[in-house]
């Protein structure tokens, strides 16, 4: 009788065991990302296909900024910590688009229109994607909102943020790809 009572236990025990397995060994490409460029190395992007304009048409990748440095911010407008760092990523184009780089937000699974008034409420000037689905930036193994990706002029991951971005975080990681020849 004794062991029939805790043969729940047990199975509980083993399904947590299991689940937190497949959450260690499923978690995508943001380790392989995150380890690397926090220890300095550069990795080519997980996928570089190509994503709707929001709002507009046509269509836009990765490829096409060729020899400038990147910082794709992946954002949604409900997403508060977002919104928090809109002025700064901004800010950051502003910045960038003088020295050779620009910003590419990739607005994911919403409506268009309420990603389109985020960009005029915040009077974003960089281009916008849109991912549908989400599947595009699964392949990067992002996890959260919002998630910010540098990638230097050869087109090279160089930096991960999956935290809202700070300016002390722009200014050490921005100005010295930037610096950099192509």
């Amino acid at each position: 009788m004794r062991a029939r009572a805790h043969w729940p236990v047990s199975l509980l025990a083993a399904l947590l065991v299991g689940l937190l397995a497949y959450g260690l060994t499923t978690t995508g490409n943001d380790t392989t990302l995150d380890a690397a460029t926090a220890s300095g190395e550069r990795v080519p992007p997980p996928t570089q296909g190509t994503l709707p304009v929001l709002g507009g048409e046509g269509s836009g990748s990765l490829a096409d900024y060729k020899g400038k440095v990147v910082l794709v911010n992946v954002w949604a407008s409900w997403c508060e910590p977002c919104r928090d760092e809109l002025p700064l990523i901004e800010k950051a184009h502003r910045m960038m688009s003088a020295r050779g780089g620009t910003v590419l937000g990739i607005d994911v699974k919403e409506n268009s229109g309420a990603a389109l008034e985020a960009v005029d409420e915040f009077g974003l000037s960089f281009p916008n994607l849109r991912d549908r689905d989400g599947s595009f930036v699964r392949e990067w193994g992002q996890y959260g909102y919002p998630e910010n990706y540098v990638i230097d002029r050869q087109g090279m991951v160089a930096a991960v943020r999956r935290l809202p971005v700070t300016q002390r975080w722009l200014d050490e990681t921005l100005p010295p790809l930037l610096d950099e020849p192509s």
